[in-house]
């Protein structure tokens, strides 16, 4: 299993570093009953981003697991009469600053083993540059990244690669030799189109049968990434 020297890791946030449903499940409910008059509208807006009030959880196909906060707002605005995107785009990104994180395992941790390990480290999510900074902040892991990247940060949103190739750019790297993380196809899509290695993981709402097909390993979770780096070195 060994290949070409690694000398950075990529990180998803939401799915990623953080589990999806018990981070974000509660909160999904909380700013859709907020939004909404009555039990009806609450329902629409749930259908709009495939998410199951009564279960707590998003469908494995919602459309807005992989994509940016501007696309969720897009799909709920013709449900919410007399609203601008603008506005409910900034509304929705300020009340995600506040989301009670769930770790996959200790972030901290993992994080300063791989740093350890002489890895320069990053994350690149479709959530807002300012909301993966105020996430980061939380989990106290903010001066473990070298860069952290978000879908307005100016180089678009995955499945485009163009934010995982700045990343390896701004670091002088070759995109082969920086493994991207993440819980769902578009992350894999991304890494794919970039050159990278891709690595799935199983805290977000895909399925193994989902990622496989894309990634070159799908772990369980992140705090596996230190037995598949031995494995491939060896």
């Amino acid at each position: 299993m060994a290949g070409g020297k690694i000398r950075a890791v990529l990180f998803d946030k939401d799915g990623t570093l953080f589990d999806f449903d018990a981070t974000w499940g509660a909160w999904a409910k909380l700013q859709i009953e907020a939004l909404a008059n009555d039990p009806q509208q609450a329902g629409r807006l749930a259908a709009a981003i495939g998410f199951d009030l009564e279960r707590v959880e998003f469908e494995p196909h919602s459309p807005v697991i992989a994509g940016t906060v501007r696309e969720a707002a897009e799909l709920l605005l013709p449900h919410l009469p007399g609203r601008s995107l603008d506005d409910l785009v900034l509304e929705l990104e300020q009340a995600a600053h506040d989301v009670p994180l769930v770790e996959p395992v200790p972030l901290a941790a993992l994080l300063s083993d791989l740093r350890g390990r002489g890895l320069q480290l990053g994350i690149c999510t479709n959530d807002a540059e300012s909301s993966a900074r105020a996430h980061a902040a939380q989990a106290g892991i903010t001066d473990l990244f070298d860069r952290i990247i978000g879908y307005d940060s100016g180089h678009g949103a995955k499945p485009t690669p163009r934010p995982l190739l700045a990343f390896a750019d701004s670091l002088g790297l070759d995109p082969a030799e920086v493994v991207m993380v993440g819980d769902s196809q578009h992350d894999l899509h991304a890494a794919r189109a970039a050159g990278m290695i891709a690595i799935g993981v199983l805290s977000g709402p895909a399925e193994r049968a989902d990622l496989a097909p894309l990634a070159d390993a799908v772990l369980d979770h992140i705090g596996g990434l230190p037995d598949w780096l031995a494995r491939r070195a060896g």
